[in-house]
């Protein structure tokens, strides 16, 4: 067992004004709580707070940190209460030791949700305090190095969930030690012989490797001291994990990956990292495309280095990685090294704010995701940033995940910028929204006030906010269109028997009708109603007492007028001679548009459909003179009607965004669009545009056919025959 006085020892080394006495304190009140406990391996309890609290000694913590590594597990598995944590040791270590407590405490049947809800826990508590993660991470490593002692099914459980969650947090807080501890322990119970074959290759080779790199840091040693140049110059191992998952990741064997071996040159100040680099070039040979600046691009965890690949003697290539002192001590104990200074009193210092914005977006994403599923994929996305920097038209850098798209460009700039979004210009040429980001690309995004995201958006985006703002946006318009369709239908019902909405749909009884089927407001009704989850019937039951009901009087009148809400023909941009209060209803054979030459006919129990001039179907409705009636657009209303393109194109990146921006250059509003490959490198586009009339159609087709690589545009006036046209391209595509 790990003495207290080695931590304390660590502590003063780090720390020499700490307050000692607490953390004895917390030692003899740790010691009490778990007197008689022991672990699954036969130890007593206590030395699993004091590994932990040691763990947090090395990485330069102070009291605090430590005494609640010491105090940890004493509200979850002992009898000591949260008054006793507060007045013995005081409001802000109870805090922490509450918010560790409180991450493992949800116990629920469904794995996934349990898992969930115990992130959306860390978050919270990480939010307060950035020490609660440090402590648990501290604890989690402890728990890997004794997983040994566990049943083989809960090896892998814990292994998975610390490869999944805690080293992607360790790295993502920049703490590189404890990522390789945990996944090199993890990967050893969830990959045992992929693991054991990597590590006696490794070892089989440790005698010559370790030679070549004596030879390649005695080489870079003397030239740097030659050239005036102070550095500190290392061997540095590959770590099996990273070994398994670049065999994985690449599909190649043990022996094609190149750098196991790696040299790290350490220099007093951050100026000499380039003046370095230049000098390793003149040396060996780079590999191309092996060099990465993270100092003036730093990863998202703010960690910085300069990684160049060069051929050394023998022709072997070996990776080095140049950094400052600085850097060093960041790459190591990333956001662990700011605390040391906060609680060693410099209250000013807020170097780690950086670094952790990206929990306050974690934070905003788990109010808004409630779904378990998507909430881990969402965060899942964010602890794995294999990152791509992009630029502004400002020359701003701004990260992303590898595969992001001008959508996820268009959201971190701000979510109305995303929403309006109708297509990008990268590297100054027009691109479809689909377009993956590569380093260095500069994007800038095309908007349109009438603009609005694409469920199809969803299948392209690779940043959390993107998604959880898309989602967001078509959850509530979906929303929105059956509250407005479940109140239509009610009014139509209503009026069916004489009856006046405004008795029967305001809140209170709307709520009351509720209510009776299990919603919480009249709202929520009516969208289920919108939605097709609740019956008319039974809604209309709840909200009119049986003897409020009378049957509809059946007059010539209600022929012509159906049980759906009336609409005059001001309201439909139409006017109908003789007529000013009927239900107008759009032909889908021909779906006119203002400008074509229109006809109407009275059809029994719909109202007026209205036909184009030259639709086959009005043609043979024509001999029926007692059904015709004369109706033209109404010139003084103004209104948008949905019309129907296919375009025929080549299949080549950037058609989409260029046909959409045609299309917004007129003034138009994209309300669907659906992109099929054809044979022979053709393409379709299937849109559905909102517009005004037809001669803004006409001008939107022939703006779209001057495009290059357009072949045809083609208005379809069927809309029955623009959905099967579109199942059919998908079937055979």
């Amino acid at each position: 067992m790990i003495r207290p006085e080695f931590i304390i020892e660590e502590l003063r080394k780090n720390m020499p004004d700490a307050d000692f006495d607490m953390v004895w304190r917390a030692y003899a009140f740790a010691a009490k709580c778990h007197k008689g406990q022991k672990r699954v391996s036969g130890e007593a309890y206590l030395n699993h707070p004091l590994e932990v609290a040691n763990i947090l000694a090395k990485m330069k913590l102070g009291h605090i940190s430590i005494s609640v590594g010491l105090l940890h597990d004493t509200l979850e598995d002992t009898f000591a209460t949260e008054d006793e944590i507060k007045e013995k040791f005081g409001d802000e270590v109870f805090q922490i030791v509450d918010g560790v407590t409180k991450i493992s405490m949800i116990e629920t049947s469904n794995k996934e949700h349990q898992q969930s809800e115990n992130i959306r826990k860390m978050i919270l508590a990480m939010a307060k305090d950035i020490r609660v993660i440090l402590v648990k991470l501290a604890d989690r490593v402890h728990n890997v190095r004794t997983l040994h002692y566990l049943k083989p099914a809960k090896q892998k459980k814990i292994a998975q969930e610390t490869l999944d969650i805690y080293a992607p947090l360790a790295n993502r807080l920049g703490i590189g030690w404890i990522k390789t501890e945990l996944e090199n322990n993890s990967f050893k119970y969830l990959w045992p012989n992929e693991y054991s074959e990597i590590k006696h290759k490794l070892a089989a080779l440790e005698l010559e490797r370790d030679k070549y790199i004596d030879q390649i840091v005695e080489q870079i040693s003397e030239r740097l001291r030659l050239d005036g140049v102070a550095a500190d110059v290392k061997g540095r191992p590959k770590h099996y994990y990273s070994i398994f998952s670049k065999m994985r990741s690449q599909n190649i064997s043990f022996e094609e990956v190149y750098d196991i071996m790696g040299i790290r040159v350490i220099t007093p100040t951050d100026q000499e990292c380039y003046a370095i680099l230049g000098i390793l070039h003149s040396m060996f040979k780079p590999i191309p495309g092996k060099l990465k600046d993270y100092i003036a691009l730093p990863k998202a965890n703010m960690y910085q280095s300069l990684h160049t690949t060069v051929v050394g003697s023998g022709g072997k290539p070996v990776e080095v990685q140049i950094r400052s002192q600085r850097m060093d001590v960041l790459c190591e104990e990333g956001i662990a090294s700011h605390w040391r200074y906060k609680e060693g009193g410099d209250k000013k210092s807020d170097r780690h704010d950086e670094q952790i914005t990206w929990i306050r977006r974690l934070l905003e994403w788990q109010q808004e995701v409630k779904d378990p599923r998507e909430f881990l994929e969402k965060v899942k996305i964010d602890l794995f940033p294999d990152e791509v920097y992009i630029f502004t038209p400002r020359q701003e850098v701004k990260s992303f995940p590898r595969g992001a798209t001008p959508i996820d460009f268009a959201f971190s700039v701000h979510s109305d910028v995303g929403e309006r979004c109708i297509g990008a210009k990268v590297n100054g040429k027009l691109v479809s929204l689909k377009t993956q980001l590569r380093n260095g690309d500069i994007v800038e995004i095309l908007t349109s006030t009438q603009a609005r995201p694409s469920r199809d958006w969803l299948k392209h985006v690779k940043t959390s906010k993107a998604r959880t703002k898309i989602s967001s946006y078509l959850n509530q318009a979906e929303r929105q269109r059956a509250l407005n369709l479940g109140r239509e239908l009610l009014v139509g019902e209503l009026e069916k028997y004489n009856l006046s909405p405004g008795d029967y749909m305001e809140e209170s009884k709307l709520a009351a009708g509720a209510r009776s089927v299990g919603y919480n407001t009249g709202d929520s009704m009516v969208v289920a109603l919108g939605l097709g989850k609740l019956k008319l019937s039974a809604v209309f039951a709840r909200l009119v007492p049986k003897e409020a009901i009378t049957e509809p009087e059946v007059t010539p009148e209600s022929i012509v007028s159906p049980t759906t809400v009336k609409r005059n023909s001001a309201q439909m941009g139409v006017k109908v001679s003789d007529i000013d209060d009927i239900l107008i209803r759009f032909a889908q054979c021909c779906n006119p548009l203002p400008g074509d030459d229109i006809v109407g006919f009275i059809s029994r129990g719909r109202g007026l459909i209205v036909h184009t001039k030259d639709c086959a179907n009005s043609t043979n409705m024509g001999s029926d003179s007692d059904r015709c009636v004369d109706v033209v657009w109404d010139k003084k209303t103004s209104g948008k009607r949905e019309a129907m393109l296919l375009v025929k194109t080549e299949d080549r990146p950037g058609t989409l965004a260029n046909v959409s921006v045609a299309i917004a250059d007129n003034g138009a509003n994209i309300t669907e669009a659906n992109v099929l490959t054809a044979k022979g490198g053709n393409g379709h586009i299937y849109l559905t545009v909102e517009i005004s009339d037809l001669s803004q159609l006409q001008r939107i087709m022939g703006a779209v056919m001057r495009l290059s690589g357009v072949h045809s545009v083609e208005r379809i006036r069927n809309l029955r025959s623009f959905s099967a046209q579109m199942r059919k391209s998908k079937k055979k595509h």
